[in-house]
């Protein structure tokens, strides 16, 4: 590839992203977040630590340890976390099914 051919590839990269970032698009594909405040949606739910990890299947000390920074919960358990506070009726709701 020439040079106006890798400028031109970036040029468009930059502008879908201005899309996304304006809203006008939707990324092509979502990732874990990098970053959760587990001690904020367990106490938005009004939680233990020992009941929001029965409820939602953690052991305590994992809760407890990522609630004081000792360890990072894997991309998964971010995931599951994130569905918890934004829809916790849904994670709920499939764990009865």
């Amino acid at each position: 590839m020439n040079d106006k051919t890798n400028v031109n590839r970036i040029l468009t990269g930059l502008g879908e992203v201005l899309d996304i970032v304006e809203g006008r698009a939707q990324p092509a594909r979502a990732f874990a977040p990098a970053e959760i405040d587990v001690k904020a949606i367990r106490l938005k739910a009004g939680l233990t630590q020992q009941a929001f990890a029965a409820r939602y299947g953690f052991s305590a000390s994992a809760i407890r340890d990522w609630e004081q920074k000792r360890r990072r919960p894997e991309a998964s358990a971010r995931i599951l976390l994130k569905v918890i506070e934004q829809r916790p009726d849904v994670v709920e709701e499939a764990l009865r099914a």
